[in-house]
This record gives structure tokens, C-alpha cells and sequence, in this order.
């Protein structure tokens, strides 16, 4: 497709409304209710979350293989 900055007022301003056609279709739900679910499902997933226990060394496919030396 073309760029935002190569098309004109009106292909933007229909794109906008496509995506608002789109989006309107989504199911509504209170933040009071999805938050207390986000908040749970965060606590029961806890102890399996590597950002908070860490990654054994082991099975960490990042760690370092050694290093090198220049001489």
C-alpha cells in the first residue's frame, strides 16, 4: 500500500473510518471487571513468569558460550 504521507485526505479520512468499523465490533467490557482478571491471572501465573524467578543457566538458549581472546 501506499504510504500515510503519499495519500490524500480522503483515502486517509477512509482508512480511519474502515479501522473505526473495525473496532466497533470489539466487545466493550468494564476496566473494573478486566483489571481484577488481569490482576489475577498475573498472580496465579506468578511462579512460572521467567521476568520474575529468572532463567536457570542451563536452559537459558542466550547465555554466553565462552569467550574469546585475542592475542
Amino acid at each position: 500500500g501506499k504510504m500515510a504521507q503519499d495519500m490524500t485526505e480522503k483515502e486517509l479520512l477512509k482508512m480511519e473510518l474502515d479501522q473505526l468499523k473495525k473496532e466497533v465490533k470489539n466487545e466493550r467490557q468494564m476496566v473494573s471487571k478486566t483489571g481484577k482478571e488481569i490482576k489475577e491471572y498475573i498472580e496465579l501465573m506468578a511462579g512460572e513468569d521467567p521476568l520474575l524467578k529468572g532463567v536457570p543457566e542451563d536452559k537459558n538458549p542466550f547465555k554466553e558460550k565462552g569467550g574469546c581472546t585475542i592475542s
